[in-house]
């Protein structure tokens, strides 16, 4: 019930984040807006996008956190982590599991560089995610905050 519920609740902000985002590109052209404002709105839904697609990665992946930790092989992880190609013989390696830090990390990256930088993407539902991702970033990045800056 509970995995359910965060389902739920990730799409949820999922689709008001994709609704702002709609609704401030739609304001764009009216010059409603002030500089201030949009730009202050442009950094808020980039930290947003950072968060949800966080949240997703890690709800998501190897089977989410309550199943990624035993490391079962029926749940193979959809990013390949640089602690996961390090030696056996490194040590913590054997013990090493991907936290909300690292999916936080991962979606850091890609919403600054529009693409993962050390992890690669392995599944089609993880090349999926970080498209949409970069793109909704390359939005906020490319047309709200371009605008803001272009006013002021």
């Amino acid at each position: 019930m509970n995995t359910v519920l965060g389902y739920i609740l990730d799409a949820a902000i999922t689709l008001f984040m994709l609704w702002s985002l709609v609704l401030l590109v739609k304001a764009l052209p009216a010059h409603r807006e002030p500089p201030v404002l949009l730009l202050r709105s442009a950094v808020a839904l980039w930290i947003t996008n950072v968060l949800v697609f966080a949240l997703w990665y890690w709800r998501i992946d190897a089977g989410g956190p309550h199943v990624r930790h035993k490391r079962l092989a029926d749940n193979p992880s959809a990013f390949v982590f640089p602690q996961m190609m390090l030696p056996d013989d490194f040590p913590g390696v054997e013990t090493w599991s991907p936290i909300f830090v690292d999916y936080l990390f991962l979606a850091f990256n890609t919403s600054t560089a529009f693409s993962p930088t050390d992890t690669p993407v392995l599944t089609r539902w993880a090349k999926v995610l970080t498209m949409t991702q970069a793109s909704i970033s390359l939005t906020v990045v490319a047309v709200l905050a371009a605008r803001a800056v272009n006013i002021l």
